[in-house]
C-alpha cells in the first residue's frame, strides 16, 4: 500500500495565519521542523516554497532540484483569508427567475437580537442573471431554459472581465439538465470557473446550496492559482497544470487537507473544501498522536498566533454539514471546529474601564511588540513580560534579516507605559506585571468557555477527557486553562508546536459525497437507499488514484432529523430501521436531554466516506502531564528522557515513554 519514498524528502506544511510550520522528513528517515512567519515580503514571496528551500538548504532564487522530493501535503490560509479579506475572484450567479435576491434575503436570521443597526456581510457575487427555468419539486419542467437571452447576459459579463460563474437554480439538486445545459453555455464563452450547485451540494434548501455553490466559484480561482505556483518550484520547467493533474513519478506528488480531515490531490482541491484547511490538520495530529499514546477521550486545544481551535472527539471525527463562516452560509462537510479570536497575537485593549483581548490581531506583519516590527502588545508580550517566554530560548527568526530574537526591553517599555495609563485613568495603582497578568486571566477564560461550549454545553463530562495540547502558544497556558475545566490529565507532543503539519503527515487521503433523500425512514426507504450509497462510491472512486490503494475503509451515514425539525444527526447507515433509530436516540438524548417517540423520523439526507490509509512517519517519543499527579502507567513502565533525566518543567508530573 505505500509508495517507496527512500532517498528523497517528503514535507507536510502548515501555512497560518502568522506562521509557517514545516516538518520533514529526510531522506535517511529522520525528521526535522522549521517554523517562519508567513508573511515577510522583505525576504520572499511565499512562505511555503521558502521554507522548504530553506530546510534543503538552497538559494532563494535558486531552482528545486530534481528528484529530491517525493510529496509536498500542505493545509493552506489561502482560501480563508480571501474569504475574510473578501479579496477572491469577481464572481456571477446565475439563479432562477423570479429569486434574484433569495441569497441576499437568506433566512433573515439575526445574530444579535438586540442590536439597532444591522450591517449584513457583504455579498461574495457581484452581478446576478436570473435564468427564465423551472421545475417542480417532483421534475415537471414547468418552463423550459431560455438559452439566447441568457447567452447575451453571459456574454457581456464575460466582456466586462468576469470569469468565474456560480449556477443554482430551483431542484437542480435532483433535476440538474438546465443547470448542465447553462454551464455548457458558460464553458463556450469562455468562463474559466464554473460551479454547479448539483456537483457543489446535492441538497435541498436553496440558500445553503447556492450560498456553497458561490463560496466555491469565489474561492477555487485563488486555490488554481496558488496550487500552480506552488506546482511552478516544485515541477520547474513542466506546465503545472499538467504536472499537478498526473506529475511524473519523479516528481512530488502535492496534496492538500480538506476542511473535513482528508487530504485530496491537488487537481481535486476546491474552494468549498478548503475553509479550514490548516485547523483540520491540526484535529487529525492531536487525534492521531494522542491515540498513540492511549486516550481515546479527547478535548483538542490549539492556540496559534491569530486564534485558538478546540473539537471534541470521542471514538470519531465530528463533522458539520451546515455552518456559517465569515457571514457565509457553507453546506459542505467540515471538521467540528470552534474558534475564538484568542492567540499569541491577539491585541491587548485597555478602553479606559476595562481590558480586552482581541478579537484584533497583530498578526505577522508587524506581529506583537516583541517581534521588533513596531506592532502592539498582544498575548505573546504578555507571557514575555511574565517570564513565561524568554528570548534566549525562543527562535531567533525576527529583524531584517531574520536572525534577531525577541526584543524584551520593548515589551517592558510599553506596558510601563500601559500601567501608568491604566493607574492615571482608575486611580488604581497597577504593576506591569499585574497588568499582564489580568490580561492573561481574560484570554484564559475566553479559551475556556470555548472548550465549555463543545463539552459542557452538549452534554459531555470534560473532566473525563485528555486535554491534547499544540500550536505555537498551546503550551504556555494549557494548565490554565485545564485548572479553570477540572481536567486533569494534559497531553503535550514533542511536535506540539508544528503538529498541524504534523497532522498532514498523520492524514488519510479521502472525500464525502452527500445526497439528498427527504423521506421517512422505513424498510421500504433503505432499499431504496442502498443503490444510491453504491452510485456515490462508484463515483468518488473514479475520481481517486486507483493504484497503492487495494484495502479501503468506507463508511455509509445517514442524517436523520424528527419530521417538523431542521436539526439532523449524524447515525451509521444500516439495512434496518431499528438500529438506525436506536443510535439517532442516543445522541438526541445526550444533545437535548429528550426524544420523541410519537414523532417520525425523516432520512434527510445520505453520505459516503471513503478512506485510503496512508503511510505514517516513525512514532517519537512523548510527554504526558497531569495537573493532578496520577499513575497513567505502571511506575516501572516510566522511562527517562533521552538525557536520562526527567524534563525539567513540572518534575514530578511530566513523564516520557517511547512508543513501539
Amino acid at each position: 500500500m505505500a509508495e517507496n519514498f527512500a532517498g528523497k524528502y517528503q514535507f507536510w506544511v502548515d501555512r497560518g495565519g502568522t506562521f509557517t510550520d514545516i516538518v520533514a522528513r529526510k531522506p535517511d528517515g529522520s525528521l526535522v521542523t522549521h517554523k517562519l512567519l508567513s508573511e515577510n515580503p522583505q525576504r520572499y514571496q511565499d512562505a511555503v516554497v521558502a521554507g522548504i528551500k530553506e530546510i534543503l538548504g538552497i538559494g532563494g532564487n535558486e531552482p528545486i532540484p530534481e528528484n529530491c522530493i517525493s510529496e509536498v501535503k500542505m493545509g493552506t490560509t489561502v482560501a480563508t483569508n480571501a474569504l475574510l479579506e473578501r479579496q477572491g475572484d469577481r464572481t456571477l450567479l446565475i439563479i432562477t427567475k423570479g429569486f434574484k435576491d433569495a441569497l441576499r434575503i437568506g433566512y433573515q436570521n439575526r445574530p444579535d437580537i438586540f442590536a439597532q443597526e444591522i450591517i449584513l456581510p457583504s455579498l461574495l457575487y457581484e452581478r446576478v442573471i436570473e435564468a427564465e427555468e423551472r421545475y417542480s419539486a417532483q421534475g415537471e419542467e414547468l418552463q423550459p431554459l431560455q438559452l439566447e437571452p441568457l447567452q447575451a447576459a453571459l456574454q457581456q459579463a464575460y466582456q466586462d472581465g468576469i470569469r468565474s460563474c456560480a449556477i443554482a437554480l430551483m431542484h437542480s439538486y435532483r433535476y440538474p439538465k438546465h443547470e448542465q445545459q447553462i454551464a455548457e453555455l458558460a464553458a463556450q464563452i469562455g468562463f474559466t470557473q464554473i460551479s454547479t450547485s448539483h456537483q457543489i451540494s446535492p441538497l435541498m434548501k436553496l440558500i445553503s446550496r447556492g450560498d456553497t455553490t458561490v463560496v466555491d466559484a469565489y474561492l477555487s480561482p485563488i486555490l488554481k492559482r496558488y496550487i500552480d505556483k506552488v506546482a511552478q518550484e516544485l515541477y520547474g520547467n513542466h506546465t503545472p497544470r499538467d504536472g499537478v493533474s498526473s506529475p511524473p513519478q519523479n516528481l512530488p506528488k502535492l496534496m492538500f487537507m480538506q476542511s473535513n480531515g482528508a487530504l485530496t490531490n491537488a487537481q481535486n482541491f476546491q474552494g468549498k473544501d478548503s475553509i479550514l484547511s490548516g485547523p483540520a490538520g491540526g484535529i487529525v495530529g492531536a487525534v492521531k498522536t494522542s491515540q498513540q499514546a492511549g486516550f481515546d477521550k479527547i478535548i483538542t486545544f490549539d492556540m496559534g498566533g491569530t486564534s485558538t481551535d478546540v473539537a471534541h472527539y470521542n471514538g470519531e471525527y465530528e463533522r458539520q454539514f451546515e455552518t456559517e463562516i465569515a457571514g457565509v452560509r457553507m453546506r459542505t462537510p467540515i471538521l467540528s471546529i470552534y474558534t475564538v479570536a484568542a492567540g499569541g497575537g491577539s491585541i491587548l485593549v485597555f478602553d479606559g474601564f476595562r481590558y480586552r483581548v482581541g478579537p484584533q490581531s497583530a498578526g505577522a506583519d508587524p506581529g506583537p511588540a516583541c517581534y521588533g516590527g513596531g506592532g502592539p502588545l498582544t498575548v505573546t508580550d504578555c507571557n514575555v513580560m511574565l517570564g513565561k517566554i524568554r528570548p534566549e530560548f525562543f527562535p531567533q527568526v525576527f529583524g531584517p534579516q531574520a536572525n534577531l530574537p525577541l526584543d524584551a526591553e520593548v515589551v517592558k517599555t510599553k506596558f510601563n507605559q500601559l500601567a501608568a495609563d491604566i493607574t492615571q485613568a482608575t486611580g488604581d495603582p497597577r504593576q506591569p506585571e499585574e497588568v499582564a497578568a489580568g490580561f492573561i486571566a481574560i484570554a484564559v477564560e475566553n479559551m475556556a468557555n470555548a472548550i465549555k461550549k463543545i463539552s459542557l454545553q452538549r452534554g459531555y463530562d470534560v473532566s473525563e477527557y485528555t486535554l491534547c495540547c499544540f500550536g505555537g502558544a498551546g503550551g504556555q497556558h494549557a494548565c490554565a486553562i485545564a485548572d479553570t475545566l477540572g481536567i486533569t490529565r494534559v497531553f503535550i507532543h514533542p511536535y506540539a508546536g508544528v503538529l498541524s503539519a504534523y497532522g498532514m503527515a498523520l492524514a488519510d487521503v479521502g472525500n464525502i459525497r452527500e445526497k439528498a433523500i427527504e423521506a421517512p425512514l422505513n424498510e421500504h426507504l433503505l432499499a431504496d437507499i442502498t443503490p444510491v450509497l453504491a452510485d456515490l462510491e462508484t463515483e468518488m472512486r473514479s475520481e481517486l488514484d486507483p493504484h497503492n490503494f487495494p484495502n479501503d475503509i468506507v463508511f455509509y451515514r445517514a442524517n436523520l432529523k424528527y419530521q417538523g425539525t431542521d436539526s439532523t444527526l449524524t447515525v451509521p447507515f444500516s439495512r434496518q430501521v431499528e438500529p438506525m433509530k436506536a443510535a439517532f436516540e442516543t445522541e438526541h438524548r445526550t444533545r437535548y436531554g429528550f426524544i420523541k417517540n410519537d414523532k417520525q423520523l425523516i432520512v434527510e439526507s445520505v453520505s459516503v466516506e471513503i478512506v485510503r490509509q496512508m503511510e505514517n512517519p516513525p512514532k517519537p517519543y512523548y510527554l504526558v502531564a497531569t495537573i493532578n499527579p496520577l499513575p497513567l502507567l505502571p511506575p516501572s513502565q516510566f522511562l527517562p528522557t533521552k538525557n536520562g533525566n526527567k524534563p525539567p518543567y513540572f518534575p514530578e508530573i511530566f513523564y516520557s515513554q517511547e512508543m513501539n
